[in-house]
């Protein structure tokens, strides 16, 4: 979902989908075909594992949407308490989460690598939390591409013509940090989370520079 946003929050919510999406792929090829910030496709793997009896592809799906809904409650518990700092204060999790992540690959902890993923992608999805809601989805690009879809469809019939535009451009994000973290793991393995956790770090600045803006004027 993406709701009526100004034009400086879409590109936080681009920028977010495309960390997300750089910090899934590793999480990806870390694990072999499971996601850490895509749950509908865990779920999938969950159930036909278990109905196939392939008991410890079940128990990680099962174990990954755990930590994710756990990082979910962390962030969303945090905002509240950060109030207007919330988008800084959650990003700062994020970082720190990440930087957990990639200094438990380099000593081969490759458990606690997943398990911080999984948070951090829950708590990223709460940056945009409003009234106990996410106001925009950072990982869930079904419904993003249904509304393009519907958007595309309304320009076709009279309706404001570029309205798809913003939900082409979350998409578009997702993809393109899929596929740099796709190919910087090709280069460095999960050493590349560093990049990741920087650009979390560089987000939650850029949240506090604008709520210092905005209590200014």
């Amino acid at each position: 979902m993406v709701v009526d946003v100004g034009r400086r929050t879409f590109v936080f919510a681009v920028l977010l989908a495309a960390l997300a999406g750089y910090v899934d792929a590793m999480g990806y090829i870390t694990l072999g075909g499971f996601f850490v910030s895509f749950m509908s496709g865990n779920s999938t793997r969950m159930a036909v594992g278990a109905v196939d009896g392939h008991w410890h592809v079940a128990a990680v799906g099962a174990a990954v949407i755990g930590l994710f809904v756990l990082g979910v409650v962390l962030g969303s518990v945090l905002g509240r308490i950060a109030c207007a700092h919330r988008s800084s204060v959650v990003m700062c999790l994020v970082a720190g989460l990440l930087v957990a992540a990639v200094t438990a690959s380099a000593l081969g902890s490759r458990q606690v690598v997943i398990a911080a993923l999984a948070l951090a992608m829950g708590a990223e999805n709460t940056v945009f939390e409003r009234t106990g809601e996410s106001s925009i989805s950072l990982t869930y690009m079904t419904g993003t591409l249904v509304r393009l879809g519907q958007r595309l469809a309304a320009a076709l019939t009279g309706g404001p013509r570029w309205a798809w535009v913003r939900f082409a451009g979350l998409w578009l994000g997702l993809v393109l940090g899929v596929a740099a973290g796709a190919a910087v793991h090709r280069g460095v393995g999960l050493a590349g989370l560093w990049a990741a956790a920087a650009m979390a770090l560089l987000l939650a600045a850029l949240f506090a520079r604008d709520r210092l803006s905005a209590a200014r004027t």
